[in-house]
């Protein structure tokens, strides 16, 4: 399509507002929960470390067995119907926090939770592909993408400065239970034209859960979740031992958000240029810079400069990614491919997080660390050779 011609079409409509601004608070919902949620049941229930591992990772598990089916139903079914039906869900269970009195009701509340979690990442992405322009749908996943990184890096920060304020994590799930509400609402707003639902979409079969053209994809994105598994759930014990560096975290975060920021309106006259393999490439090396530049130069030059790089490279990899995955799909399968995306991440983080523990037990964190550099670097070599190949010769868009 000629420039001229792109430059008419309206990227910021009142429909792809509504879905950042629900996006953010859906997403700012959760990370205002996420950091406190273990000092919660340490003191409320005086629950060990284990169980306390144990009781988070529930909402993960299922957030990762909901997806597939989500990407099924999303594409199904009246994409705003499953939206609303998902961000209700997702909303209310919010007021089980406050109902739940003992350990094992808290830990059937926050696994239920992750549920209603996972399809409704899925269906806002959707909606939020459907209401783009096609000429600028590569340009607006990026800015998409900036919703959650504002979440990441501003919802953590208040959570804890309201607790440190306030000192009740009542005063938390209530404030999580209204923002959540507030998105749903936003959400209710949007004007979209009905879906015809195409001949055929409700008939099961393996690609109505997994976008099978896409396991190139599937497979390199799950090593660069790996990595960021292993760094993000080690970073703060690995950095006190190893570096010295103690109450630096949270600064790590806020560098890394900030160059996820900065990436999206850098990659983004690349991607109105349709240059996603260009933009892909481009995150994945930087990326794999910064997680070698981590463990290779302990010391706060090595750690800080990192989350800036790995920020940078992860910020320009996922809009680039989500475009690779919807433009291998039918129009009929936007939402399982946005879950295939979601749940190759979801499965590497878990890979990492796992794998990452027993290397660390046995060989130390180093080593662990190591050992993410080379599974991103298998990732890297994976899209190189094989991925990227694929996707030129495949894409439909």
């Amino acid at each position: 399509m000629p420039t001229a011609e792109v430059a008419k079409e309206r990227l910021w409509s009142a429909n792809f507002i509504k879905v950042n601004v629900a996006n953010f608070l859906l997403f700012f919902a959760f990370y205002l929960l996420m950091p406190l949620l273990p000092l919660y049941l340490s003191d409320t229930f005086h629950a060990t470390k284990d169980v306390i591992g144990a009781v988070l990772s529930g909402y993960t598990v299922a957030a990762l067995l909901a997806r597939p089916f989500s990407g099924y139903l999303v594409d199904s079914f009246p994409r705003k119907q499953v939206l609303m039906v998902c961000f209700f869900l997702f909303f209310v269970f919010f007021a089980g926090y406050l109902a739940a009195g003992t350990l094992l009701l808290f830990g059937i509340v926050r696994t239920l939770h992750g549920a209603p979690f996972g399809a409704l990442t899925v269906a806002n992405s959707t909606m939020a592909i459907d209401v783009l322009p096609s000429s600028r749908r590569s340009e607006g996943i990026g800015y998409y993408g900036l919703s959650n990184n504002l979440a990441m890096a501003t919802g953590p920060t208040v959570a804890i400065y309201l607790y440190n304020y306030v000192g009740s994590f009542e005063v938390l799930f209530v404030l999580a239970l209204l923002i959540a509400g507030a998105g749903m609402l936003v959400d209710a707003t949007l004007r979209v034209k009905p879906r015809p639902i195409v001949a055929g979409a409700r008939h099961l079969s393996l690609d109505r859960f997994f976008l099978t053209i896409g396991w190139r994809l599937f497979l390199t994105m799950v090593a660069f979740g790996f990595s960021y598994g292993v760094l993000s759930t080690y970073l703060a014990i690995y950095g006190k031992e190893t570096m010295g560096i103690t109450g630096g975290t949270g600064t790590f975060f806020l560098l890394l958000a900030a160059g996820l920021m900065l990436s999206r309106f850098q990659g983004a006259s690349a991607l109105r240029k349709g240059r996603i393999t260009h933009n892909a490439s481009m995150g994945m090396l930087v990326s794999l810079v910064g997680y070698t530049l981590f463990v290779s130069a302990p010391g706060y030059w090595g750690y800080y400069g990192a989350a800036i790089l790995i920020g940078l490279g992860n910020g320009h990899l996922w809009p680039a990614y989500q475009n690779m995955f919807i433009n291998l799909a039918t129009n009929d399968q936007r939402g399982t491919a946005n879950s295939t995306l979601l749940v190759s991440w979801d499965v590497g983080i878990g890979l990492g997080v796992v794998i990452g523990g027993v290397v660390a037990e046995h060989m130390g964190y180093a080593s662990a660390f190591w050992c993410s550099v080379l599974v991103n670097l298998a990732g890297v070599t994976g899209y190189f050779t094989a991925s990227r190949g694929h996707y030129l010769r495949h894409r439909l868009r």
